[in-house]
């Protein structure tokens, strides 16, 4: 990895360029830079939902992926290296079946709300997926490992099994429950 940060304000982004990893500079629009922003963003929403009360198994699992995130940014830094493995996503995986298989199935959707620690995990949901389509635009123009890809795929569902976990852990004495859509054509076709 190239050097720590002694000092942040460089100055030397001000001709719309920033440097990678590896030392080359690319204009800050690049599709690897806009990448960067949304994980970057997704890791500082997920700070957000760590300033709530949430299980400590959930809070453990959400500090790992933190990790796990600042790793990815760091892999997609530097064209052509590699920090996110297949036993990375494989973690997700088995989380995901851990969380979903204590929560009763869905048979409607479910809107992104409940309780507020819920509520800022589907926000978290919904930046993990444009940063999943920011990964896949970069692949499309350049060479890109498969793992970062199914990492923000995987994180993406599991934020949504976490959302229905944490309408449900009575963190505030009052068990939740899912928002459930309600459509109203399918209210009237059942008269």
């Amino acid at each position: 990895m190239g050097k720590r940060l002694t000092k942040i304000a460089t100055r030397t982004g001000d001709d719309g360029t920033t440097g990678l990893g590896n030392g080359s500079r690319v204009p800050k629009d690049h599709r690897r830079i806009c990448a960067l922003g949304d994980i970057d963003e997704l890791n500082s929403s997920l700070g957000v939902l760590l300033a709530e009360p949430l299980p400590d198994d959930v809070r453990a699992l959400l500090l790992r992926i933190q990790h796990e995130l600042f790793n990815l940014g760091g892999e997609l830094s530097i064209p052509g290296y590699e920090l996110i493995k297949a036993e990375t996503v494989q973690g997700l995986d088995a989380a995901l079946a851990h969380y979903n298989a204590q929560l009763p199935g869905l048979q409607e959707f479910i809107l992104p709300g409940g309780s507020r620690s819920a509520a800022l995990a589907h926000v978290s949901r919904t930046i993990a997926r444009r940063a999943e389509r920011a990964v896949v635009a970069l692949a499309a123009a350049e060479p890109v490992n498969a793992a970062p890809r199914q990492y923000l795929n995987r994180l993406s569902d599991l934020l949504f099994v976490l959302a229905r976990v944490l309408n449900r852990a009575n963190l505030d004495g009052l068990a939740g429950d899912d928002v459930y859509w309600r459509s109203e054509r399918l209210a009237r076709s059942g008269d």
